[in-house]
């Protein structure tokens, strides 16, 4: 276990007399886990949602010292679960000063270091090296080389240095080899080329690498990570079978499974308050309506299922829909302002470069897909705070949306632009006959929201249950009498 004061330890003699003594990589993130776990102690900060399902698995993965394979569709947070595991290597750990590949001073691994403790012995100088820099992480693309990973011949080095072609001091260390001791991430690993992964063969099973032509094997301390999205496997490449049954725990990831920790993780990742030059009011309805977009589209009939739709819809989405009402704000001189449901439609842009669409989807087109999830996640939240329009006959009293459907049977439209005033804004609200009463018996169970927001709310619930008609401009949303509609349009029809 590292301890302060090793690091005044300067020398290879002094490290000896210290009793210091070295883990694998492996060995030492296994205790440090079995020591957190004891303790009772959360490190994967940040992760939401993963407590009972892949942080119990990726424990036992460690505790196992297995290498791994996160599996999982975009934006279910793998790449960050990685970077996460740094926080179970030692602080800190003893290198040979100078080395590239982090050479254990009791044990190295390249002709340098080697050479160097013949040299000088217990005067050996050494380094303590930071367990952030034990870290080493490469995006798989087509075009990795096997050089870039593990190594290859510097002819350069040859050259200047006059050393012969079978001298190992003319090697060159790829990324891995360079992450000696540590954790190295391949992110995407389907990308990786057929022939370049059988490279990684000997690393995973034997812990060793070979370069080019030399016999020499060099043993690698080394916990390898992959993630992978399945819907690479048929669109992009493959990881072959031997490679496969070398990773010894694959560990699928998910989506979160609530709307309570989708925003959660939305809340955290988003920039929405901070450097705001507006205060910008966002109640609890709105954050549980970009949450439910999410949902609506990872159940809809027009989007890939099996691409899948990222965390980041939700995050983008937020962040655009703060900034609308910022924006709004701005234009009309208000210094803070609550999000409308209409500002729903601005975050459109947020929703179409997130999702693959299916044929049908295509058919329909990218911005009416968007749209159909916002009215579908509105209608979905409008069931948990409001009876079922439907359940109600034409024309019975007791139906409670009847005042405020009649106030629009008798010619009147409510036109709300997208970027007026506050004031405006719940002036036309208010001038709905029924549509205050109806907000305020509901205005408990919804919570933290305005007033006007739950009339608006009303409305386009109304909306999507056919009860009132509803036009969708470019700068604003227009709710009518939906039979006055109707027969409007079919009188057109006929002349």
């Amino acid at each position: 276990m590292f301890k302060s004061d090793y690091l005044s330890i300067k020398t290879l003699g002094e490290l000896r007399k210290s009793g210091y003594q070295t883990l694998s990589v492996k060995d030492e993130m296994r205790r440090n886990l079995i020591q957190r776990l004891q303790a009772k102690e959360r490190f994967f900060e940040g992760i939401h949602g993963y407590e009972k399902t892949v942080i119990p698995e990726l424990e036992n993965a460690i505790l196992s010292k297995h290498n791994i394979i996160l599996l999982g569709l975009r934006g279910q947070a793998k790449t960050k679960l990685a970077r996460l595991l740094v926080q179970l290597l030692d602080e800190y750990i003893p290198v040979i000063e100078g080395s590239e590949v982090n050479d254990n001073p009791f044990s190295p691994i390249s002709i340098f270091g080697k050479d160097l403790i013949k040299e000088k012995g217990d005067s050996t100088p050494i380094t303590w090296v930071h367990r952030a820099e034990r870290y080493g992480e490469k995006l798989a693309t087509p075009d990795v080389t096997v050089a870039d990973l593990v190594g290859d011949i510097d002819p350069i080095k040859a050259a200047t240095q006059r050393l012969s072609y079978s001298d190992e001091r003319i090697l060159h260390y790829g990324i891995i080899p360079r992450t000696n001791r540590g954790i190295f991430v391949i992110n995407e690993l389907p990308d990786l080329q057929p022939r370049i992964q059988v490279s990684l063969f000997n690393i995973l099973q034997e812990q060793d690498i070979q370069i080019r032509g030399f016999r020499t094997r060099i043993p690698m301390d080394i916990l390898l990570i992959f993630t992978a999205n399945p819907e690479d496997y048929t669109n992009r490449g493959s990881i072959i079978t031997p490679l496969k049954d070398r990773i010894d725990s694959q560990i699928i990831t998910h989506y979160p499974k609530t709307i309570e920790i989708a925003r959660r993780i939305t809340e955290q990742e988003s920039f929405h308050d901070t450097g705001r030059s507006v205060e910008v009011h966002i109640p609890d309805l709105i954050r549980n309506l970009v949450e439910q977009i999410s949902f609506e589209a990872r159940e809809s009939e027009f989007i890939d299922h099996k691409s899948g739709v990222s965390a980041r819809l939700a995050i983008s989405a937020f962040e655009n829909l703060v900034s609308q009402a910022e924006r709004r704000a701005i234009l009309n001189n208000e210094t803070e302002t609550t999000i409308r449901i209409s500002d729903l439609y601005r975050i459109v842009p947020s929703i179409t470069g997130k999702i693959e669409l299916v044929y049908e989807g295509e058919q329909e087109g990218m911005q009416k897909v968007a749209l159909a999830l916002i009215n579908k996640a509105v209608k979905t939240q409008f069931r948990k705070f409001f009876p079922d329009p439907a359940s109600f006959k034409t024309g019975d009293e007791k139906n409670p949306y009847k005042t405020v459907i009649d106030w629009f049977t008798k010619g009147r439209n409510l036109d709300l632009e997208f970027d007026e005033s506050a004031k405006t804004y719940q002036e036309k609200l208010a001038a709905v006959d029924g549509l205050k009463n109806l907000a305020d018996s509901r205005m408990k169970l919804i919570g933290d929201a305005s007033e006007s927001l739950v009339e608006e709310f009303i409305l386009e619930g109304l909306s999507l249950y056919s009860l009132l008609g509803k036009d969708w401009l470019e700068e604003s949303v227009t709710f009518k009498d939906m039979m006055g509609s109707m027969l409007k349009g079919m009188k057109f029809d006929e002349e």
